[in-house]
């Protein structure tokens, strides 16, 4: 439908408020949109990569490469425990308190909201690798199910209905509708930090701007790192078990994504909080989420059934 002037305007606002609102006018968005990427609502998602760039100009330390490490596997742990095995599966159970405190950790890695995440996701596991899976490599391109999808306008929306125990907490809805909020603040924190070591301890030989930059870097490795389970787990690797999508085991992926890697297991029984259904399967995830346990933060870890067990060691993957 041809748009007048104002009206473009209009939208091209309505599309920048979102950077800041991710709920804003997204009852318009129909769900037969075309999946095409939307460049304007984009352009702070680009600019993050963009960014990246000034390392030419802030250079390295041993401290901000140190710095970004530890968030990539802070932010890791925080993406696939808490918005993948929590949000998404309900693997285990925690307090309302901490429920919101795996949220925020979780959002700093700038991946969007909970509810968002966590609805996509379980979209995911009902279409895996059919025509309607909007990140399956099998049926879009390879660019597009790694990174495409998420920028497409068609997907921005939180599918609410998919998350409707998580919907009721009025504070998982303002961190998912404000999910610009954190990162911003996440970023800030890293800039103070490095001013203040800077100034308390200048032998680290970093600042402000050197650490800022070294964690964009930390966070966008930290992205495509996770877009490896949407694309390359689906492609590369043993099946173990004969699930209807295609997913595949990846020793090195689960090096990546500390645990995420055994995606085979998980499709095929995706309600347990352990990935790495046997012991030579590494699952730094799991292992972090035992330690939580310990402290009762989190309690009730979802086992591996025994009979699944069983029939995996007869299978190979």
């Amino acid at each position: 439908m041809h748009q007048t002037i104002p009206q473009r305007r209009s939208r091209f606002w309505l599309t920048v408020s979102r950077w800041f609102d991710s709920w804003a006018g997204a009852e318009n968005i129909s769900k037969d949109e075309p999946q095409r990427v939307d460049w304007v609502r984009c352009i702070p998602f680009l600019g993050l990569h963009v960014a990246c760039l000034g390392v030419l100009w802030v250079g390295w330390s041993p401290f901000a490469v140190l710095f970004a490490v530890a968030l990539y596997v802070a932010r890791m742990f925080a993406i696939t425990g808490f918005y993948h095995r929590y949000f998404s599966h309900k693997t285990f159970k925690t307090s309302r308190f901490f429920q919101f405190v795996f949220a925020m950790w979780g959002n700093s890695a700038v991946q969007r909201g909970p509810l968002w995440w966590a609805a996509h996701h379980r979209l995911h596991h009902k279409r895996s690798d059919q025509v309607d899976d909007v990140h399956s490599p099998h049926h879009n391109s390879f660019l597009w199910s790694h990174i495409g999808w998420i920028m497409s306008r068609a997907n921005f929306p939180t599918h609410k209905e998919q998350v409707p125990e998580l919907v009721k907490f009025p504070e998982l809805r303002f961190l998912d509708r404000f999910d610009s909020l954190v990162p911003i603040a996440f970023f800030a924190g890293a800039f103070g930090l490095g001013a203040l070591l800077e100034h308390f301890a200048p032998g680290l030989g970093t600042n402000g701007l050197q650490l800022l930059v070294w964690s964009l870097i930390s966070t966008v490795v930290l992205f495509h790192g996770t877009c490896t389970i949407n694309s390359l787990s689906h492609i590369f690797g043993r099946r173990r078990f004969e699930t209807k999508d295609k997913s595949r085991n990846n020793w090195w992926l689960a090096i990546i994504t500390m645990g995420e890697g055994w995606h085979n297991n998980h499709h095929h029984y995706a309600a347990s909080a352990r990935q790495g259904f046997y012991w030579w399967e590494y699952d730094i995830t799991y292992y972090g989420l035992v330690v939580l346990s310990w402290f009762g933060i989190i309690w009730d870890l979802k086992p591996v059934p025994v009979k699944i067990l069983e029939s995996g060691r007869r299978q190979r993957g």
